[in-house]
């Protein structure tokens, strides 16, 4: 196997013109990150913008560990890993196209907006899947979808932490929909059920 690899790896040349251009670019990435890191430091460390965001990264687990079913834990947990993977990729495309952009993150080496990927969205649709409220799960996808694209991100973007570029609230609420469903449909998988009737 090795001496296949060998072959091919020098019978195809190598672009310098493109290892330079990808090493350019990542310096440049290298540069906004070290940038980043220094305004995190000198402008959000310790703010009252700062407290809130670990506040909102801790609160709603710390009320999802005393509240949830114990025995629904793990699909909850699962279902609510989805819905980090999900939202914090959409989250970081949305940086990367200059979609939005976040100016108080609880951390400097995230892009993403840590305390709604990895706590608000995710432990919330995890308490909408353990309690029903006498709703099929499309309208509560679309309740939940509503109340955070034109409540939740019209909040943060009021008090700062979020700047709207070439996006609209409008925007979110079908792909939130999306999240849920998807998170809902992956809770109740057959391995689930057939866990929870033994």
């Amino acid at each position: 196997m090795f001496i296949i690899l060998n072959i091919i790896a020098t019978a195809v040349p190598i672009n310098p013109e493109h290892l330079k251009g990808m090493e350019d670019a990542y310096n440049l990435i290298t540069q906004a990150n070290n940038d980043m890191i220094t305004l995190w430091l000198k402008y959000t460390f310790l703010t009252w913008q700062w407290w809130l965001g670990v506040f909102l990264s801790i609160a709603p687990w710390m009320v999802w560990i005393i509240v949830r079913k114990k025995d629904s834990t793990d699909r909850l947990l699962l279902a609510g890993l989805l819905a980090m993977l999900i939202s914090s990729w959409f989250d970081i495309l949305g940086i990367i196209f200059g979609l939005w952009s976040y100016y108080y993150g609880v951390v400097p080496f995230s892009p993403a907006f840590v305390p709604w990927d990895f706590t608000l969205l995710p432990v919330t649709i995890m308490l909408s899947l353990q309690y029903k409220f006498n709703m099929g799960p499309i309208k509560r996808a679309i309740a939940f979808a509503a109340v955070s694209s034109f409540i939740i991100e019209p909040f943060f973007v009021w008090i700062g932490f979020y700047n709207l570029k070439h996006w609209h609230f409008m925007y979110s609420f079908p792909i939130i929909i999306i999240i849920y469903l998807l998170c809902d449909w992956f809770s109740k998988m057959s391995r689930f059920e057939k866990k929870l009737n033994k």
